[in-house]
C-alpha cells in the first residue's frame, strides 16, 4: 500500500499518542519521561503551524510514524535554523517511510527559509544515528551526559544537514 505523507490533522491524534507514548515511556530514544496527552499535543502542532512549521503524518493504512519540526533555539538569530523529531512505528523501519517523511519536511522547511536541520539523537539511539547519516546528516557533535533516564546518564549526538 502506499504512504500518503500529509500534515496532521486532529483525528489523527490519538494515533500519535499510540506512537509517541510508548517510545517516551520505555526507550531512550526521547530522553522526556512526560507522555503526551491530546491537549498538550494538540497545542504543539498548532504552535508550530503558527509559527510557520508543520507536522507531517505517514498514512499507510493507519499511521505509520511523523515527522515535525520547530526553531532550534530561541531568539532571532537562530530563525534559519530547526530542530526536528521523527519517530517511525514499530514494523515501519526500512520502507522509505522515515526517507519520505523527512523529504517532505525538508522541502517544507527550506521553503520556509531555514538554512539547517539539527538532529538531537539519543547516543543509544545507533538506529536513528545510522538513518540520520543515510540522508545525509553529518556529526556536528555529541554531548555527554547531556540527559537523565531510567537512572543512567544519556549523550546526545547533534547532527546536521544543510538545506
Amino acid at each position: 500500500s502506499v504512504t500518503q505523507i500529509r500534515p496532521a490533522t486532529p483525528g489523527d491524534i490519538p494515533a500519535l499518542l499510540a506512537l509517541w507514548n510508548p517510545i517516551i515511556r520505555d526507550t531512550t530514544v526521547t530522553f522526556s519521561s512526560e507522555e503526551k496527552t491530546v491537549e498538550t499535543l494538540g497545542t504543539m502542532i498548532a504552535e508550530r503551524r503558527a509559527a510557520g512549521r508543520e507536522f507531517f503524518v505517514a498514512d499507510t493504512d493507519g499511521l505509520t510514524g511523523f515527522a515535525t519540526y520547530s526553531q532550534f533555539r530561541g531568539g532571532n538569530g537562530y530563525v534559519h535554523a530547526m530542530e526536528h523529531t521523527i519517530l517511525l512505528a514499530p514494523g515501519a523501519w526500512g520502507k522509505g517511510i522515515g526517507r519520505a517523511l523527512m523529504a517532505r519536511l525538508e522541502d517544507h522547511a527550506r521553503q520556509g527559509g531555514a538554512h539547517l536541520l539539527v538532529a538531537g539523537v539519543s547516543g543509544e539511539n545507533t538506529a536513528g544515528i545510522a538513518f540520520h547519516d543515510r540522508i545525509g546528516f553529518v556529526p556536528a557533535g555529541r554531548i555527554p551526559q547531556a540527559g537523565r533516564k531510567f537512572d543512567r546518564w544519556l549523550d546526545l549526538i547533534l547532527m546536521t544537514k544543510f538545506l
